[in-house]
């Protein structure tokens, strides 16, 4: 994946556990690959909630004494990577309010499609705002709903919601869950041995705590986890399904259980799919690390050609879109991805990776192999051209940066310097997940939005 493309958030909650802000704080490690900028803690202790954020991953943000300072057994956490709002440590998550229907504590993944109408609603009607971030709108709404019935507040503000969002909310004695209508943000619930109910964006947060996944909550649901045990209820009926596709070509952990399918299985899935759509005569298949891994083992396994380690990762690197020139940044992607002279010398390679962007990440990698001495690059993408972009929590560039928007496949392939470019068809693509085409927002490759975008975001078609 282009280093430019950014996570959506990751969530994570816990009820029942004698220290919770403890496992938070393990859990959010767990999720740290959605999301690298803030991270935040929120806990209930008795009747009043405490939170702690910071900038950076979840071993800076939050000290070993901040967690320890937050005592309670119920809590919620939130990692983040800014699509609305941008990186200022203001708009870390959760955000903590306080108003007469008492103290709430939200944490949000997802972006609001119509997030500017309602911020201006809430502006005229005298609130002020703190941060950029759209969650900062849903706390407004909510506040401006407060009353005894929190529910009802609840359920009022989130149906005037539009886009993507999945939520965990914390008060005083219960946490509380939503998914959004298209069901477009995963959210799952677990339970450990001991009986504390976990909530988290994905199931390899419970396996760290040995738990159990539960369920999936689902579309236009909200559950409350509270002394009484777990009760839903539905605020609004589920609409067309839009489970962004992206979760199981690039951002979820492989390990993860998402939308009812294992990760790493659907990727298998994508490169054989891949495979069998772009063969190629080649003496090894070579995996772009992280997510291009599991399509590399499923194009080795189709085709029979073997695999190998062609690239090194060096895990100490910092993100790479935030270098302040384009030549650090080249420098910082050679730097995070070394090729194996030994291993790509003389080779015939084919290539896997999940996706090509902006395309200026994938000719850094594609330059450092043939300087590694690879005779020939066959360059493989697991998913189809990336045309659109995305309004519901992928930080994708504008549609004049999506070189796919701009250019041939041919021409793209000219300008890596590749032997030979494909990328996997969305039927290939569509019939590697089980529900297909009714089941998937694939609006990056087909510009087919499954709600509203916001008006003027999209200029005409470019290719």
């Amino acid at each position: 994946m282009e280093t430019r493309i950014g996570h959506y958030c990751g969530l994570f909650g816990v009820y029942g556990e004698e220290h919770a802000a403890a496992m938070i704080h393990l859990g959010l490690q767990a999720l740290q690959h959605r999301g690298q900028e803030s991270a935040g803690i929120a806990v209930a202790h008795e009747k009043d909630l405490r939170c702690e954020r910071g900038s950076g991953l979840v071993t800076s943000a939050l000290s070993r004494d901040q967690v320890e300072a937050l005592p309670g057994r119920i809590g919620i956490g939130h990692v983040r990577y800014a699509t609305t709002g941008g990186p200022d440590p203001r708009n870390a998550q959760p955000l903590l309010v306080h108003y007469r229907g008492g103290p709430v504590a939200l944490a949000h993944n997802g972006d609001i499609t119509n997030k500017a109408a309602l911020r201006e609603e809430c502006e005229k009607a005298g609130a002020t705002f703190f941060t950029s971030s759209d969650t900062e709108t849903i706390v407004n709404l909510l506040g401006r709903e407060g009353g005894a019935d929190f529910t009802g507040s609840l359920h009022r503000t989130l149906r005037r919601l539009e886009g993507a969002f999945s939520l965990v909310i914390l008060r005083p004695g219960e946490i509380h869950a939503v998914r959004d209508p298209n069901g477009f943000r995963p959210l799952s619930i677990g339970r450990t041995e001991k009986g504390a109910w976990l909530v988290a964006s994905e199931t390899c947060a419970f396996t760290l705590f040995g738990a159990e996944f539960v369920r999936d909550v689902a579309p236009g649901e909200h559950v409350t986890i509270n002394k009484d045990g777990l009760s839903s209820r539905r605020y609004a009926e589920a609409r067309r399904p839009a489970q962004c596709i992206f979760e199981h070509v690039y951002f979820a952990r492989p390990d993860s259980r998402v939308f009812g399918e294992n990760v790493h299985l659907v990727r298998t899935r994508l490169g054989a799919a891949l495979a069998k759509e772009s063969p190629a005569d080649a003496d090894i298949v070579v995996a772009v690390p992280e997510s291009g891994v599991s399509a590399a083992q499923g194009y080795s396994q189709e085709s029979g050609i073997p695999q190998d380690k062609g690239f090194i990762k060096n895990h100490y690197v910092g993100r790479t879109f935030l270098k302040p020139s384009p030549e650090a940044r080249l420098s910082s992607v050679r730097l995070k991805l070394a090729p194996v002279p030994e291993v790509v010398g003389g080779k015939r390679l084919v290539v896997v990776d999940d996706s090509i962007v902006r395309g200026t990440t994938s000719l850094g990698r594609i330059q450092s192999l043939r300087q590694a001495g690879a005779r020939e690059i066959h360059f493989r993408i697991s998913c189809p051209p990336v045309l659109w972009p995305c309004f519901y929590g992928i930080d994708f560039p504008t549609r004049e940066e999506l070189i796919a928007s701009r250019m041939s496949v041919e021409s793209i392939r000219r300008y890596l310097g590749v032997d030979s470019l494909a990328y996997l068809s969305l039927d290939g693509l569509l019939k590697s997940v089980q529900g297909g085409a009714d089941a998937f927002c694939t609006a990056c490759f087909t510009g087919d939005y499954p709600t509203a975008v916001p008006p003027g975001s999209l200029p005409t078609r470019c290719v």
